[in-house]
């Protein structure tokens, strides 16, 4: 049995979650889950340096979770990073949304991201050290009309992450909260932003220091870490700008948005 510290790492086929797998490979043996098995041992094969054992999930499914933690606790795996990085978006108004894909998004960004912290921390705080990596977002610093679902699920993860953080203050387990702007992933294919100006090369953020710098600040004991600079001045700014007013400017931002898209 490897003596290396183990990894969990969910959304992990591809973008950010890929990324963070292969940086922490270096050093950590890693568990993989997504929903493409086929993706996931492909990047097993290319991670060399690690042992890689390979879980697929549909995380939509409400039972897959639990499912998940008692599959890596039958192979008797004792992880020491959870990174919880599986999520996905849409765009457009949530009257014509389709219901089941909004649920099926909270399922994933929401429930599955509490589900597995809920069942993987007792391990943690029982070593009396280890460390949680949830990817938030900067849409989760204010409501996003036609992305309702989507900026309310970061709000959540990113709120639950601060707090978890300050209540495990001193028990040896940190949380840390990545929140990245516009990158270059399968997200934006996902949810339908893929032709925007904000998704394209010049304009979005290369996965791989989106990743490295989540990396850094989970291995730091950081409680967040917003990417960019453009964007940490824009949540910066927000703090002296009546709510309505962020409301309406996220609102023309969307709508710009959906008149690209159509």
């Amino acid at each position: 049995m490897s003596s290396r510290p183990i990894a969990l790492v969910t959304g992990a086929s591809a973008g950010i979650g890929r990324e963070i797998a292969r940086i922490l490979a270096v050093d950590h043996d890693l568990i993989l889950t997504a929903r493409r098995e086929s993706e996931l041992r492909f990047l097993a094969a290319e991670l060399t340096s690690a042992t890689c054992h390979v879980f697929p999930a549909d995380l939509a499914d409400p039972t897959a979770p639990h499912k998940l933690f008692e599959a890596v606790t039958a192979a008797g795996l004792h992880i020491d990073v959870l990174v919880n990085n599986a999520g996905f978006g849409d765009l457009g108004p949530f009257a014509e949304a389709d219901l089941g894909k909004m649920l099926r998004m909270i399922q994933v960004n929401v429930m599955a991201l509490t589900e597995l912290t809920g069942l993987f921390l007792p391990g943690l705080r029982a070593k009396g050290r280890g460390r949680i990596l949830n990817v938030g977002s900067v849409a989760g610093f204010q409501p996003g009309p036609f992305m309702a679902v989507y900026y309310a699920t970061k709000a959540f993860v990113n709120s639950f992450s601060e707090a978890l953080s300050n209540e495990l203050g001193g028990s040896g387990v940190t949380v840390t909260c990545l929140c990245p702007g516009p990158t270059l992933s399968e997200f934006a294919t996902v949810a339908g932003v893929q032709n925007l100006t904000q998704f394209k090369a010049s304009s979005a953020a290369e996965t791989r220091p989106v990743a490295e710098a989540g990396v850094r600040a989970m291995r730091r004991g950081k409680r967040l870490i917003i990417t960019g600079f453009r964007n940490k001045l824009m949540i910066f700014a927000e703090r002296f700008v009546p709510r309505g007013m962020v409301i309406r400017a996220v609102r023309s931002l969307q709508d710009k948005r959906r008149g690209a898209k159509e």
